[in-house]
C-alpha cells in the first residue's frame, strides 16, 4: 500500500500518537511507542529494535541506551496490548466506515518464520506463509473488512502444548501464569469475544477449514450473535433440510451431497471479481443442511445453515465446501463474502514486508504481542489515511506535498 505523508497527514499522525499516548499513559511508554512506531513506518530494512534506536537520530554514544529503552518497552514493560489495538481499530474504522458497512470479521493465521528453537512458541509447524511445516510461530488474526478497506483489529500468539506445558520453557519466554494451552479456535474465539465487547461494528465471521471444522467455533459464533461462512472439509457430514429445517434422509458427506447436486445440474456460474487477465469465477450451488458435528447436542437442536459448494474450474468434481448461517441474500452476494477472506494475506504480506511484522528478534511472549501491538497501530493508520483519500466513489490521488514514505 503506497501512502505518501503530507503535512496535514504529518499532524493526523502526531495526534494519533497523542492518543495512543493516552491509552499508555506515562512518558516514557509514548515517548518509546513513538519511537518504535516511527521506525516501523519509516524507512529502513530491517525493523527491530536495535536498526530503529539506530535510525532514530541518537548519537552512536547514546545508540546503546536508547537501544536498551526500547527493549524494555517491548520485552518487559506492562503496558495493554488490547487497549493500544482497540484504540487503534477505532481510529482506523472511523473513515472506513464513513465510506462503506463493514461486512465481514475475517480470521486467520499466519507464520514468522524462525531458525532456532529459543522464540516462545516456536516448533516445527505447518504455516500458508511458507507452504509447508517449517520451524515457525503461528499468530491468530482478526480483521475487519468493508468491500474497500481492511485492517487487523486483533492477533494472538498459538502456544503449542510444548510450550504451554513445560514449566521450564513457560521461564523461558516469561509466559505469564494466567495463559495456558488454546487451540487456535479457542484463540479466535477470544478475539471475538472482545471485538464484540467493544461494540466494534459488526460484520459475517470468515474463516479457513482450521476453524470453520470445528463445530465449538461455529456454536461460539452463534452464541456470540455472529453470522459466518467458513470453510469445511469435503468430509464433513450434513442432513438436507427444507425451508422449515426439517432434516431429510441420512447424513451424508458434503461431497456426496455435492455428486448428487452436480448430476442435477445445480451448479452455477458466479463471478466475484476482475482479475488482472481474467474475471475470477467459478460454479456454486447452495443446499440447506443441518450439520451433523458429534457435538453432544441433539440434531433437532442445531440451527440451518446454507453448505455452499464450489466446483472450480479444472477440478473434476466440486472439492471446496463452506457452511454459512441461513439468511435471505443474493446467492452472488454470500460468494462475493466467502472470496473475501483472501485479502487477508495483502494484509499479512503489507505488514511483513513494509512494517516489520515479523522482524522482532525477542523471545519473550509480551515482547512478541508487544511488537505486534504497535505494527497493528501502524497499519491502522495507513489505513485511515488510505480511506480517506481513496473514498470508493474517487480512486483519484489528491494534491499534496510528499514527504518520501510507503507502507
Amino acid at each position: 500500500m503506497d501512502i505518501e505523508i503530507d503535512r496535514a497527514a504529518e499532524q493526523r499522525l502526531r495526534d494519533y500518537l497523542d492518543g495512543i499516548g493516552d491509552v499508555l499513559g506515562t512518558p516514557q511508554r509514548r515517548e518509546n511507542f513513538a519511537r518504535y512506531a516511527l521506525g516501523l513506518i519509516g524507512e529502513g530494512g530491517r525493523k527491530s529494535m536495535e536498526p530503529i534506536a539506530a535510525r532514530a537520530g541518537a548519537s552512536v554514544e547514546h545508540v546503546d541506551a536508547a537501544h536498551q529503552r526500547l527493549q524494555n518497552f517491548i520485552t518487559d514493560s506492562t503496558w495493554d496490548d488490547h487497549a493500544v489495538r482497540l484504540a487503534a481499530a477505532r481510529y482506523a474504522l472511523e473513515p472506513m466506515t464513513r465510506m462503506a458497512v463493514p461486512w465481514a470479521w475475517i480470521i486467520d493465521d499466519t507464520g514468522f518464520l524462525k531458525k532456532g528453537k529459543h522464540s516462545v512458541g516456536v516448533q516445527r509447524q505447518y504455516t500458508g506463509s511458507a507452504g509447508k511445516v517449517t520451524n515457525c510461530q503461528i499468530g491468530v488474526s482478526l480483521s475487519i473488512a468493508t468491500p474497500q478497506d481492511h485492517v487487523a483489529v486483533d492477533f494472538e500468539l498459538y502456544l503449542p502444548e510444548c510450550w504451554a506445558n513445560d514449566p521450564a520453557r513457560r521461564a523461558e519466554g516469561r509466559i505469564p501464569d494466567d495463559v495456558h494451552f488454546k487451540t487456535k479456535p479457542r484463540l479466535a474465539l477470544d478475539m471475538l469475544r472482545r471485538a464484540v465487547k467493544a461494540g466494534l461494528p459488526r460484520g459475517t465471521v470468515l474463516a479457513d477449514e482450521g476453524y470453520g471444522g470445528s463445530s465449538e467455533f461455529r456454536e461460539g459464533c452463534r452464541k456470540l450473535g455472529l453470522n459466518f461462512a467458513v470453510a469445511v472439509s469435503s468430509t464433513t457430514r450434513v442432513w438436507t433440510a427444507d425451508a422449515l429445517g426439517r432434516r431429510h434422509g441420512d447424513a451424508i458427506e458434503a461431497r456426496q451431497l455435492a455428486k448428487r447436486l452436480a448430476d442435477e445440474g445445480a451448479f452455477r456460474k458466479y463471478t466475484w471479481r476482475e482479475g488482472t487477465a481474467t474475471p475470477l469465477h467459478a460454479r456454486f450451488a447452495f443446499v440447506r443442511v443441518v450439520p451433523a458435528a458429534d457435538d453432544g447436542r441433539e440434531p433437532r437442536r442445531r440451527d440451518r445453515l446454507w453448505l455452499v459448494c464450489e466446483w472450480r474450474d479444472g477440478d473434476d468434481a466440486p472439492c471446496h465446501f463452506h457452511l454459512a448461517t441461513y439468511r435471505r441474500m443474493p446467492f452472488v452476494q454470500l460468494v462475493h463474502l466467502i472470496k473475501e477472506r483472501w485479502r487477508t494475506e495483502q494484509v499479512y504480506l503489507d505488514m511483513k514486508n513494509e512494517l516489520g511484522l515479523d522482524h522482532f528478534e525477542g523471545r519473550r511472549f509480551l515482547g512478541w504481542h508487544h511488537h505486534v501491538s504497535v505494527a497493528i497501530a501502524c497499519y491502522a493508520f495507513l489505513v485511515a489515511e488510505r480511506a480517506r483519500r481513496f473514498p470508493p466513489s474517487s480512486y483519484a490521488a489528491p494534491d499534496h506535498h510528499p514527504l518520501a514514505f510507503a507502507a
